[in-house]
């Protein structure tokens, strides 16, 4: 697992570049604010149900979650279940919001 910056996704973003981000956190947590991932709570990547993201286990995929915690364990797991260039938002959402608002 690697890391990745608020300030790089953001460029990728604006750039226009297609990015495959997954958010680790709860229903709630992802209704409240989120930069556009596929819901998939840490819950269900430990119990293994990552059908939803199964189709990119080749391509890059970044998980963010709240402060970095949750989606640095979801990234370790997805590694183990076999996908290949999984990266770690640091700081999260909190990272985030603090820097863009």
């Amino acid at each position: 697992m690697t890391t990745i910056t608020a300030d790089e996704i953001k460029a990728r973003l604006d750039a226009g570049e297609a990015i495959n981000l997954v958010d680790v956190r709860e229903p709630a947590e992802h209704a409240a604010f989120n930069i556009g991932g596929i819901l998939l709570p840490l819950g269900k990547i430990q119990t293994m149900q990552t059908d939803d993201i199964d189709e990119l286990k080749n391509e890059e995929v970044i998980c963010y979650c709240r402060s970095g915690q949750r989606s640095m364990q979801a990234s370790l797991m997805l590694e183990t279940f076999g996908f290949t260039n999984v990266k770690n938002l640091t700081g999260g959402m909190l990272g985030w919001q603090e820097k863009f608002g």
